[in-house]
């Protein structure tokens, strides 16, 4: 059993945050779908009072109402603004027409960044997200613009989000090289139904020293228990538009997914949520929540403890398919040290050289 003050160390860093964080999508109602600013503020109390201190938002959320509703709960609050680790993320353009309000050049960075903290009534955010990768810009620039503000005081600490494998990779190495701020924390879908995550993104950041921090962990409620074989007419059309109707293959990891959460007398988005926990390379998970009810559903995740078998039943059934070279790994980890042990493991001989190699 775990709990949300059982703190996690964020990556290669110092900073100290639950293991799950409160995102923050659906805080606001500009675009008809998100929770008023009162159910919002709930939501942010019960976190916040069950020992919660990481929160999750971004400028574009609700076109900038997110961010007012946690500034304004904060400036009206009993809670320290310090106590919590609030991070937001820039990249995307808040104002039509203009070529310079988004992206990740200097002067889009600074903008956006200026425009978060007023709405969040704060001098510094904990973790700035760059939200994208800009093709655009240099790398360097936002990098160095980062840094900026890094050493000004206005962002404590840096994260990537939905960036390939690749960028990060460089982009890491080049702020190690130059002595700028590192990137300490990447964002990325990850679920019983979005494994492909596991090919590179999930072992550069270990290897970099990167937290991972999942969003989506229930594949936009596909896991939450709503979805089920028969019940295709209920999807709603909100579903629809974030990647259309469950299909078999995803209906399979939901059969899964029932069967372990009856076993484990838990909910199907508790069990989810305690699977990518589980996962290697995983720091703290995104959550969201509409309603005070899903919020409480989601923190019961931490009361899930699955074991190993069912753990190898959610693993056998979302097993996902990895593009090049990853399908390789085995066979050449076999092929380098063929009938031997090495690390603790045994590999076997290979059929490939049954021919002594010395009659060439």
């Amino acid at each position: 059993m775990t709990s949300l003050d059982s703190y996690i160390t964020l990556g290669r860093s110092g900073l100290r945050v639950s293991p799950l964080t409160l995102g923050t999508m659906t805080f606001g109602e500009d675009h008809g779908w998100g929770a008023t600013p009162e159910k919002s503020t709930e939501m942010l109390a019960t976190y916040l009072d069950r020992g919660g201190n990481s929160i999750d938002t971004a400028n574009l959320y609700t076109n900038g109402h997110s961010e007012k509703i946690i500034g304004d709960f904060f400036a009206k609050s009993n809670v320290r603004r310090d106590q919590a680790v609030i991070g937001t993320k820039f990249y995307c353009s808040m104002f039509d027409g203009d070529p310079n309000a988004g992206g990740a050049g200097r002067k889009a960075i600074m903008q956006q960044v200026e425009a978060s903290l007023r709405r969040l009534r704060t001098d510094y955010v904990d973790i700035l997200w760059l939200h994208n990768w800009d093709p655009g810009t240099p790398v360097e620039e936002t990098l160095r613009g980062l840094d900026d503000l890094v050493t000004s005081g206005k962002a404590r600490y840096i994260g990537f989000s939905d960036l390939p494998a690749w960028k990060v990779a460089e982009a890491q190495t080049i702020a190690r090289f130059r002595g700028w701020s590192p990137i300490v924390t990447l964002q990325l879908e990850y679920s019983l139904l979005e494994r492909t995550v596991e090919g590179e993104l999930i072992p550069m950041a270990q290897d970099m020293g990167i937290g991972v921090m999942p969003w989506s962990p229930l594949k936009n409620g596909l896991l939450s228990g709503k979805y089920r074989r028969g019940n295709a007419g209920s999807v709603d059309s909100a579903r629809r538009a974030h990647g259309g109707e469950p299909g078999e293959a995803d209906y399979a990891v939901i059969d899964a997914l029932l069967k372990v959460a009856d076993e484990a007398d838990a909910s199907p988005a508790a069990v989810a949520l305690a699977w990518v926990r589980s996962r290697p390379g995983v720091s703290s998970t995104i959550i969201g929540a509409r309603r005070i009810g899903q919020l409480t559903d989601n923190l019961s995740s931490l009361d899930v403890t699955l074991t190993g078998e069912q753990t190898a039943t959610l693993d056998h059934a979302s097993t996902p398919t990895l593009g090049f070279p990853m399908p390789l790994r085995e066979l050449s980890a076999s092929l380098g040290f063929p009938g031997t042990t090495v690390d603790g493991v045994r590999f076997p001989r290979s059929p490939m050289l049954s021919m002594s190699p010395t009659r060439y």
